[in-house]
């Protein structure tokens, strides 16, 4: 099984509004990522885009859709599409959602979450072992943005998270975003959580913006939008989680009200700082 390898640099979510401007010279980052169901088809831009950016960098493919924590089998020709993709383009890295996405014929254009009980764990070892098998290569588990709690969990999700890769041997996305969001829904305190978490096994970190809101009784409530710069309390925890790591692949996401490239480089410039802080300190 291929281990998942990024350079510990930043990265972004490449976009094509964005290429020209991209190629037009080299960039500072490590490498780009890309939503595996954007590029499915057999051809055409998207396929042309992506080929010449492989040349220069290297390449993270993340999935929405495989719906990893669902009860019901793996969708077979959603992953055999997937291993199309990762064979023509080889990535350092694959990744995939703690969630589930689909029912019977019914997909869901969202990421649900599920309830940390032994059950499940057994079936989403189950799920990344079947798709390991099939991409000879190891797949990076993300933690979620969640907006309620089931009371049937009997695991909390770093125990959760763990027991995954340790009965799978897959490793960890850390969506530091993920954490602050969560952690302030559920009135939790995020560093307490990423005490918990097995940073060791992490391959990859990812870093977005969120939107600001409040729930029915007046409560702060925090949505995983991925359509604004990185927040001042997520930037000070992915400070405070590299100084433990050392350097980690780390990628900004910027999905929607996606803006200019200079903004969004200068997002990954920003990690990228933070990123040589820490490798300057370890070789101190």
């Amino acid at each position: 099984m291929k281990p998942s390898e990024l350079p510990r640099r930043p990265g972004v979510g490449f976009k094509p509004e964005h290429f020209a401007e991209i190629i037009d010279r080299p960039q500072p980052l490590g490498f780009f990522e890309v939503h595996a169901e954007n590029y499915m088809g057999a051809g055409g831009p998207p396929h042309a885009q992506l080929g010449k950016l492989r040349q220069d960098y290297a390449l993270s493919i993340h999935g929405v859709g495989l719906s990893i924590g669902s009860m019901q089998p793996l969708d077979r020709t959603h992953l055999a599409r997937l291993k199309i993709l990762c064979d023509r383009y080889e990535p350092e890295s694959f990744s995939e959602h703690l969630a589930w996405s689909s029912h019977d014929t019914v997909f869901m254009n969202d990421l649900l979450p599920l309830p940390y009980t032994e059950t499940t764990l057994a079936r989403v070892a189950e799920h990344i072992d079947e798709v390991q098998d099939k991409l000879r290569r190891q797949m990076l588990l993300e933690n979620p943005a969640t907006y309620l709690l089931f009371e049937e969990s009997t695991l909390e999700e770093t125990e959760f998270l763990a027991e995954v890769v340790k009965r799978t041997g897959c490793g960890l996305l850390l969506d530091v975003n993920n954490v602050f969001v969560a952690s302030t829904n559920h009135n939790m305190d995020p560093r307490a959580y990423l005490a918990r978490f097995p940073l060791q096994w992490v391959r990859e970190i990812h870093l977005s913006g969120h939107s600001e809101t409040s729930d029915d009784q007046g409560a702060p409530l925090l949505i995983d939008s991925h359509d604004t710069p990185v927040k001042d309390p997520v930037w000070a925890l992915y400070e405070e989680v590299i100084a433990r790591t050392g350097p980690v692949a780390t990628l900004i996401e910027w999905d929607n009200d996606v803006p200019e490239w200079p903004v969004l480089r200068a997002e990954a410039e920003a990690a990228k700082r933070i990123l040589d802080a820490a490798a300057s300190r370890r070789a101190a």
